[in-house]
């Protein structure tokens, strides 16, 4: 603290003390932001199964908001005391960093702070929230598009429950030529459970011994797409003329 003279150390000491004494007043007056009243208890229900989702998600959010800015006091109120011990060491205004002297101007502006100019962002926090970890990749937990396998995983859970509505619209999804609702929904054209269309459509019996088609919406693509010969194609007696009159 050799750079300190005793007027600017007092003024410091006092604007610590200060600092200090707020916060843990704030602490003593406001139950740490509620953190410790549930909802239940301060809404007045026995359950909240019934609560619109919505409304969970703004709690959840308050709740989240008020954890950040606990662990900011508690961060703030640490450092202040430490500040006020290295003043009885003498160690106080001086970077744990590279231990040169911090200027007045900044302790004025920040007390507490242990850090000079050049390494003041040591204070960033790289913390992510644990639910990153399940939402990035999507569906990164029971994905098998990666894996040498095709089983049921849970993209195609989803895509089972998106089928039947969802918020999407055709103006908010990636591909703009969007003709149909149920065209909106996460890949929606995958193919389940063949590999080429005409896997889809064409089918035998338990021995193989009969061959029938399947007539559709991919036999139907497969055809319009001038994949396809019907003429090669066996047709129940009272479709042939219609579809083949060459044959008649």
């Amino acid at each position: 603290m050799d750079h300190l003279n005793e007027r600017q150390i007092h003024q410091l000491a006092e604007q610590l003390q200060h600092e200090k004494d707020t916060l843990e007043r704030l602490d003593a007056e406001n139950s740490e932001f509620g953190l410790s009243e549930s909802l239940r208890d301060m809404t007045g229900e026995l359950s909240t199964n019934d609560n619109h989702p919505g409304d969970m998600a703004t709690e959840m959010y308050e709740r989240g908001k008020d954890y950040a800015l606990q662990e900011h006091r508690d961060h703030q109120l640490e450092q202040i005391t430490l500040s006020l011990e290295s003043m009885k060491t003498g160690t106080y205004g001086k970077c744990v960093i590279c231990s040169s002297p911090i200027p007045y101007e900044r302790l004025e502006a920040l007390p507490y702070t242990p850090y000079c100019i050049e390494h003041a962002d040591q204070d960033i926090s790289y913390n992510r929230p644990i639910e990153e970890e399940f939402l990035q990749p999507p569906f990164g937990r029971t994905s098998l598009d990666g894996a040498d396998q095709t089983g049921f995983d849970g993209e195609d859970a989803w895509q089972i429950v998106a089928s039947w509505g969802n918020s999407n619209s055709p103006a908010l999804a990636e591909d703009r030529q969007i003709e149909d609702y149920d065209d909106v929904y996460l890949e929606e054209d995958e193919r389940e459970g063949y590999v080429e269309p005409i896997e889809s459509f064409l089918a035998t019996d338990l021995y193989g011994d009969q061959v029938f088609v399947v007539r559709n919406s991919t036999y139907n693509r497969y055809m319009e797409n001038n994949e396809g010969d019907r003429e090669l194609e066996v047709l129940p007696p009272e479709e042939e003329d219609t579809v083949n009159p060459s044959l008649s």
